[in-house]
């Protein structure tokens, strides 16, 4: 499901950076995984991606949630990661979280 949900936003991605956030990625209804979350639960799904990739946190609240981090790749993402943080943050945006 994780999959599906990663390579529609990765086809969809254009067309997300052009329309408010409402389907590009999601489950078979077309609703976008991301759509029924709160500002938390944006920030927590956006920060934890950043952890598995070993970003180094200096915020106090994404330490006490997720460690330093630091190790290799120190936060870089590949691409399709990138584009599901994008979509997170543009919910985010949309929310006004």
């Amino acid at each position: 499901m994780r999959l599906k949900i990663i390579l529609r936003t990765v086809l969809a991605a254009n067309a997300v950076a052009l329309l408010p956030p409402v389907a590009a990625a999601g489950d078979d209804t077309g609703q976008s995984y991301y759509a029924g979350l709160s500002c938390q639960q944006l920030w927590y799904e956006r920060n934890a991606i950043f952890a598995r990739n070993g970003y180094c946190f200096s915020s106090p609240r994404a330490i006490a949630v997720f460690g330093k981090g630091c190790k290799p790749p120190f936060g870089e993402l590949p691409s399709n990661l990138k584009f599901v943080v994008q979509e997170i943050k543009q919910w985010e945006a949309y929310r006004g979280c």
